[in-house]
């Protein structure tokens, strides 16, 4: 065989495995980049209901609005807002079943808020047998956690009596939730020291989780503003722009009505602060309203069986039905603008009017101060 022919030939392929990957490392340069997840809050919340927990269901309550504006502000890194999901159990409680060891899963991690706060309201205490590793090991089992890295995943477990108490130890189910990347705070109902004395710092400690005492009897203390007629008057309007749809939609109506009330069961400063949660991104309803659902998917609107839609709409051609969504949502993004802007000013005004001390050792600051601390390593900003 002729060698300089080998040559060549050698040679030839060698060119063309050369500029093959030069090819391909071009066409990869204009390959679309990986879609990253979005961030999600995931944040369980599990209370202690025994008989000496009434301050604290009261606190729980009064304060839920608050909480979830406070997660509603945080901002990823991209400026993108983070999903919200909140999750409730019960423990302590001896009208729970022994079997279950006084525990109840009341919601599973979910973004609709108006099933936490009725489930929340739904909430009595009595007895007591307080078994904390038990629950924080049910809640990391049964509730469908995140497995991406990014995500924040909190547990917050409330009570007064030692975490040590069970047949699963609390050191075994923090060792769980460290696996999975949730950390675990712990608020004890009492002193401080007790709480440390106790083991509510050690469960807490084991995955860097904060540790914090309330005085769970003290009342809410809610200041007045200037502002909070007219969000009042703006929450009012707000609702009218919910479009039911589906065979539960009227039901799931009644009931935004239903936790409307329960919050200005507390007063019309608590009501304000539902009224501002309705006007985040948190407050979300598309399994039941079309503006909503609308936002994922423009088929419900086409695909809702007339039956089940509000009497105004009833006969409507997909024509109609469109645009009667579209100015619904119009309607409702110029209301929840003007509450986002007069909520600012009533932060400021509420800030500058709170006295010193209804502004630490109750639910809300203990969650909020926790949560701003670990919202740190995710890059999530307030």
């Amino acid at each position: 065989m002729n060698t300089s022919i080998t040559r060549a030939g050698k040679v030839k392929n060698r060119v063309f495995a050369l500029l093959s990957l030069i090819l391909v490392f071009n066409l990869s340069a204009f390959a679309p980049a990986p879609v990253a997840k979005d961030q999600s809050i995931q944040l369980a919340l599990l209370l202690d209901t025994s008989n000496s927990m009434d301050g604290l269901i009261d606190q729980a309550k009064s304060q839920l609005w608050k909480i979830v504006n406070e997660l509603a502000a945080a901002k990823c890194a991209d400026g993108k807002k983070p999903h919200i999901k909140i999750a409730l159990y019960e423990y302590g409680n001896d009208g729970l079943p022994a079997s279950e060891g006084y525990i109840r899963l009341v919601s599973g991690l979910t973004d609709d808020l108006d099933v936490i706060s009725e489930k929340l309201f739904a909430l009595s205490t009595n007895g007591g047998n307080e078994y904390c590793g038990q629950v924080i090991h049910a809640s990391l089992k049964q509730l469908e956690w995140s497995t991406s890295a990014n995500d924040l995943k909190m547990i917050f477990i409330a009570g007064n009596e030692p975490f040590t108490q069970g047949s699963v130890s609390y050191r075994t189910a923090s060792a769980l939730a460290r696996e999975k990347g949730v950390v675990v705070n712990t608020i004890f109902c009492g002193p401080f020291e007790e709480g440390i004395r106790t083991s509510w710092k050690d469960g807490a400690d084991i995955t860097s989780g904060s540790y914090m005492s309330i005085e769970q009897n003290r009342k809410t203390v809610y200041v007045p503003s200037p502002y909070d007629d007219r969000i009042s008057a703006l929450n009012v309007k707000l609702n009218e722009t919910y479009v039911y749809y589906g065979k539960t939609g009227a039901s799931k109506k009644e009931l935004q009505a239903a936790q409307d009330s329960n919050a200005g069961s507390y007063g019309q400063a608590n009501a304000v602060e539902r009224a501002v949660s309705k006007s985040s991104h948190a407050y979300k309803n598309s399994s039941w309203d079309l503006v909503d659902a609308s936002k994922e998917s423009e088929k419900v609107i086409v695909e809702a069986k007339d039956e089940d839609l509000p009497k105004e709409m009833k006969g409507m051609t997909v024509t109609q039905r469109q645009a009667y969504v579209k100015q619904k949502a119009d309607e409702r993004v110029k209301i929840q603008q003007e509450i986002q802007t007069l909520s600012k000013k009533r932060q400021e005004y509420v800030a500058t009017h709170t006295p010193a001390h209804a502004k630490d050792n109750m639910l809300d600051a203990a969650m909020i101060k926790a949560v701003r601390e670990k919202a740190k390593a995710k890059d999530l900003t307030f």
